[in-house]
């Protein structure tokens, strides 16, 4: 009995220490706001790694930094700027394509190889009805293009050569949008790509449907999703995947941010079916990455990180954004960009 009575303390004393180690492994998450320009907007982002990242906005604007975010060059593209400059794909301190978003002539893609010293531009788009969204690579010579539906039908482009062509992809082999429905240019990040040749894409307003490439943007499956719809400002505004198989979406009302209302769903079939995640307790989102073991989200009115896949949700300390990015180390390397010019990397403590 005496013997028991040592244990019992001891057994004790070990899941305190349990719990206090626990606790003080928790990881807090803040945004240090590397650069600002308060009259511009930063939806464009593209972080190479943790010291290299282009970002992109309004204004045909274009900025790039090599030292993690200390100095910033403006890389000017001439008579450009009216453009809003929505999405940047950058392969490397060198080589960026960007994607200015707007209706005819100005949705127009741009590419540079020596850093952004010089630009060729290398697509415009030909529809009075069309409007780019976003642009998403699957590595340095393939990659895939979004925008609004033309003849009722998903606008697909597709480049095989690093972005220097692009390829329409024939209308009547696209799946059809429904009235009303088409993607958001809100980050870049509702068209997203994994592995050598799979790729979703996200949209909204009337409908929000989930399509579905794996060959590399050549033909498109359709997938409902029972996502807040039904309104032209509603619907999917990003999607990330952890893997093939296992990703999360986020969006909402951008007319109504504060509103937790069928904005966060979990896919584990590889984007054939959504769950609905009810108490994720995410106001309108614009954007989720995924970099080992967290997904981040982040909008106009704040930012969290999901250590579980997706159902629960985390504060991160800060300022909201437009999109994020994460460069090649992963976790060390997260970048955003925002409103009123906001550029951040992610602090992890």
């Amino acid at each position: 009995m005496q013997r028991l009575n040592n244990i019992i303390p001891l057994i004790c004393f070990s899941i305190i220490l349990t719990i206090v180690v626990s606790c003080s492994q928790e990881k807090s998450f803040s945004w240090e706001i590397v650069h600002q320009q308060e009259k511009l907007s930063f939806r464009g982002i593209s972080a190479v790694d943790s010291s290299v990242c282009w970002v992109s906005g309004t204004d045909g604007t274009v900025l790039k930094t090599t030292d993690g975010g200390k100095n910033w060059e403006n890389l000017v593209i001439p008579g450009v700027d009216t453009l809003d400059f929505r999405d940047i794909e950058a392969f490397d301190r060198q080589t960026a394509v960007v994607m200015s978003a707007g209706k005819g002539s100005a949705s127009q893609l741009y590419k540079t190889a020596d850093g952004g010293k010089s630009w060729k531009k290398v697509y415009e788009n030909k529809y009075g009805e069309g409007f780019f969204n976003a642009i998403a690579f699957w590595d340095g010579k393939y990659g895939v293009l979004q925008g609004d539906p033309i003849g009722g039908h998903i606008f697909i482009l597709v480049t095989s050569d690093g972005g220097d062509s692009w390829t329409e992809i024939p209308r009547q082999e696209m799946p059809k949008a429904a009235d009303g429905e088409y993607g958001f240019a809100a980050s870049g990040t509702h068209l997203t790509v994994e592995g050598e040749s799979t790729g979703w894409l996200g949209t909204g307003g009337h409908m929000a449907h989930v399509f579905k490439t794996t060959d590399k943007g050549q033909s498109w499956t359709t997938h409902e999703t029972p996502f807040i719809a039904g309104r032209s400002s509603t619907g999917i505004f990003s999607l990330s995947f952890r893997d093939e198989d296992y990703g999360v979406a986020v969006g909402g009302d951008y007319n109504q941010e504060l509103q937790e209302k069928k904005n966060v769903a979990v896919t584990e079939d590889g984007g054939a079916s959504w769950k609905l995640v009810e108490d994720a307790g995410l106001d309108y989102r614009s954007v989720v990455r995924y970099t080992t073991p967290y997904f981040i989200a982040a909008g106009p009115s704040g930012s969290e990180y999901s250590p579980d896949g997706g159902y629960s949700w985390k504060s991160i300390e800060g300022p909201g954004f437009h999109s994020i990015s994460v460069g090649a180390e992963g976790l060390s390397s997260v970048w955003a960009s925002g409103s009123s010019g906001r550029i951040a990397k992610l602090n992890i403590k």
